[in-house]
């Protein structure tokens, strides 16, 4: 079975930190682009970070970029999502989820995970 599962989610005051993970398992992260969506009522479901799965290159949505770090540990078959300086509008439940490039639409990536909240309010 075919799992993705996020983790990491919670409440933290504005400026503070959160670290994301997405862990796989029945299956090799290595061989997929690994992106981050977010979605929070009433928004569009919104693509904010990607990792290819060769180079591990990364991209960012403009509003996240030099906040966001997203990377991977091939060891764990994990890819972890490092979120600083979060603000308000970072408020979503993030989904992590598996394509054959980042450049693909949503459509396109294969398995999602369940999601994990975060709440940036003071």
């Amino acid at each position: 079975q075919v799992q993705l599962v996020e983790s990491g989610g919670g409440l933290v005051q504005p400026g503070g930190s959160l670290r994301l993970s997405c862990a796989a398992s029945g299956f090799t992260l290595d061989s997929y682009a690994v992106a981050w969506f977010r979605q929070s009522p009433g928004k569009q479901r919104e693509g904010v970070s990607c990792i290819s799965r060769s180079e591990s290159t990364t991209y960012y949505v403009p509003s996240v970029k030099g906040r966001f770090t997203l990377s991977r540990d091939n060891a764990k078959n994990t890819v972890y999502l490092q979120m600083n300086s979060l603000n308000g509008e970072d408020t979503a439940v993030y989904v992590c989820a598996t394509g054959p490039f980042c450049s693909s639409g949503w459509f396109a990536f294969n398995y999602w995970g369940q999601g994990t909240q975060v709440t940036v309010s003071s």
